[in-house]
């Protein structure tokens, strides 16, 4: 949020001055203020209005837990006194704010004033530059940029009938994390009805089969479209918030609470909100059926080495009504639960027989040329398991990046010597 918003010039008497500023008495003092200004101008305003060589470029201060942006300009022409007009218009936020959406805000308005100067002197003429830091349409424009920003992200003011202010603020979010091909993804909005003809290709193509089920592998398979391109699709999406990555569900994987279920206990409405998400749409029974006590008796009694699947049998009376995908979903998704990984460590690494050489199946496209292998092809086809073992690669890459299932992983690892099983 914009904290302040202020128009400074060089002047041939004065100096440095802020002919503008807004709200009032937030930059210097004035008689009319009711609040002391933010920093102290005069200790910092050689760095705002420097000299012709340091114009022309963003420049960033941080003073008294503020951060100030301006963009110093410089006009060189014989009709200015000493030969050149330097200003800035600068804008202030707070030191820990995030300054990169501003950034562009102020290179635009150093631009934007420059060719409003040039063409017609615009600045010059202002008929608020007297110093008083009220009236002309500088001052004008500062104030309805300034309340424009913090409400609405985003400004369209006109100054003439030529020009027009046109500001939009673009978040900026943090780099994604990368996407594996043993990643679920799950859509967070409804994708088909944000979706039109304009979009990608590729990513047309993969949407209807991002369902919370199938992985990147999968989606790219389905689909019918390049692995590479799949996985950058997915993550133009992660960027923006429209999808969450999970792991693969299996009744196989180990499943364990956090100590962020004290959320869950304490929470009554994100209680509500599992028990409507949990319950299965084939069920006769309502979402009352499933009370807090119930969800968090089921959800503490996961643990370490207990598989989901063994966990079902133990809780099979509890557990009707309840979609068991969209239960450990749910808990993935708030946080207070993880999944256990499995690891392979070779402890005394051999080489492999082979017949524990590991062939991809029938179907499974290699390379680029589109080739499907086949269990009796040449020995580039095979996949050994070797470089898996190294405890970096959990069983979902392993199974995933091999097309063979969790079963033949373990039956393969009998020939690589002594292979321990690591759940963390």
């Amino acid at each position: 949020m914009i904290k302040a918003i202020f128009f400074s010039k060089f002047l041939t008497k004065e100096g440095p001055k802020v002919l503008h500023q807004v709200p009032d008495g937030s930059i210097v003092p004035t008689p009319s203020a009711t609040q002391p200004p933010l920093f102290h101008f005069p200790s910092i305003s050689s760095y705002l209005i420097p000299r012709q060589e340091f114009c022309d470029r963003l420049v960033t201060i941080c003073v008294n837990r503020y951060r100030i942006l301006g963009y110093p300009v410089c006009i060189t022409a014989r009709k200015y006194d000493r030969n050149e007009l330097i200003f800035n218009f600068a804008i202030v936020l707070e030191e820990e704010a995030d300054m990169s959406s501003y950034q562009t805000v102020v290179r635009k308005l150093a631009k934007l004033f420059r060719d409003l100067e040039e063409q017609g002197e615009f600045l010059s003429r202002d008929a608020g530059s007297g110093g008083n830091g009220e009236g002309g349409k500088v001052y004008a424009l500062c104030e309805m940029i300034l309340e424009d920003l913090n409400n609405y992200c985003e400004c369209m003011i006109p100054i003439d009938e030529s020009n027009t202010i046109n500001i939009k603020l673009f978040p900026m979010y943090p780099p994604p994390p990368p996407v594996k091909a043993w990643h679920v993804p799950l859509s967070t909005v409804r994708l088909e009805s944000v979706m039109d003809v304009n979009w990608d290709l590729t990513m047309q193509r993969i949407v209807p089969h991002i369902n919370g089920i199938n992985s990147v592998r999968r989606i790219s398979e389905l689909a019918d479209a390049d692995y590479n391109l799949t996985r950058k699709a997915l993550s133009h999406l992660l960027y923006y918030g429209c999808l969450l990555m999970l792991d693969i569900f299996q009744f196989s994987a180990i499943y364990a609470v956090t100590a962020d279920i004290n959320m869950l206990i304490e929470d009554k409405a994100m209680q509500e909100e599992c028990a409507r998400y949990i319950a299965s749409s084939s069920s006769l029974l309502g979402t009352e059926e499933i009370t807090p006590t119930k969800l968090i008796n089921l959800y503490g009694s996961l643990r370490q080495g207990h598989t989901l699947k063994n966990w079902c049998i133990e809780h099979k009376d509890e557990m009707e009504g309840v979609d068991i995908r969209r239960f450990v979903t749910f808990g993935v998704i708030k946080g207070f639960l993880y999944r256990v990984q499995k690891f392979a460590i070779a402890v005394t690494p051999s080489a492999p027989n082979t017949d524990q050489v590991v062939k991809p199946r029938k179907g499974y496209s290699q390379g680029s040329n589109g080739k499907n292998g086949s269990e009796t092809g040449s020995s580039k086809m095979e996949l050994p398991l070797t470089k898996y073992l190294d405890g970096t690669h959990c069983f979902d890459e392993i199974c995933t990046e091999l097309q063979i299932s969790e079963k033949e992983v373990l039956n393969k690892l009998k020939g690589y010597g002594d292979v321990q099983i690591v759940h963390r």
